[in-house]
């Protein structure tokens, strides 16, 4: 089974490119199956269920996205295999601009917005420097100049990504999109291992200490001034 995850900042239409590149792989013949992971809320099952593909949701509620996915990645596997899917497509939503979901054998897609700002691929971290795929949405709300900066921006980040112009409401670029994903390769496993480091969730904030004096605090702490400290036992 061929597994993708698929990344990227909220609100940059993530959903809506993997469901014309969901369509695309029905077409082919192929059966994909779909896992949402969300923070608190997502109704996105609903979307995927009128595409006729298989899919589970899962709230990470007060625990990292990433963590949370990786986490339950073997039991989304399973999962997939229940369902005779050939793709297990993996959706995590954009927190921190510091994830780092993708594995070694997975095909990384980063979906980015353009309109978000010509310095925004250099904010956003892992999950677009370790991409396989970069799609960036809505191009076609900012001019040609501006569409060729963000894009400049991108490869300074990622020069080995491949770039898909894309857009979730008319579905362009999507098949694109979908022939990548049909290319990528067989997944196991035993021998995956992530690409980046998650993102930190090891102090006392992240286990619910509600009081904001520096004393009360442990676990791995980073000053304003950039230097990172273990305070504990």
């Amino acid at each position: 089974m061929r597994m993708v995850i698929v990344a990227g900042t909220p609100g940059s239409g993530k959903t809506a490119v993997l469901i014309h590149a969901l369509r695309s792989l029905k077409e082919q013949g192929f059966k994909p199956a779909v896992v949402k992971v969300d923070c608190l809320y997502t109704d996105d099952g609903k979307k995927f269920d009128k595409v006729g593909v298989p899919n589970l949701v899962g709230l990470s509620m007060d625990m990292c996205p990433d963590h949370f996915a990786i986490y339950n990645l073997e039991d989304m596997i399973k999962w997939a295999q229940e369902n005779e899917a050939d793709f297990l497509v993996i959706e995590t939503a954009g927190l921190c601009h510091r994830c780092a979901p993708f594995t070694r054998n997975s095909l990384g897609v980063c979906v980015i917005d353009a309109t978000s700002g010509p310095n925004t691929p250099l904010k956003v971290g892992p999950f677009l420097s370790t991409s396989d795929i970069a799609v960036v949405t809505k191009g076609d709300m900012i001019s040609q100049a501006e569409r060729e900066i963000f894009r400049e921006r991108v490869l300074e980040v990622n020069p080995q990504c491949k770039i898909i112009d894309a857009n979730g409401l008319s579905g362009q670029g999507c098949a694109e999109l979908a022939e990548e994903m049909m290319k990528s390769q067989e997944v196991s496993l035993d021998d995956e291992n992530l690409r980046h480091s998650a993102p930190l969730a090891v102090c006392t904030l992240c286990v619910g200490e509600t009081k904001v004096n520096k004393k009360y605090h442990r676990g791995i702490l980073r000053r304003i001034d950039g230097f990172q400290s273990y305070e504990g036992e």
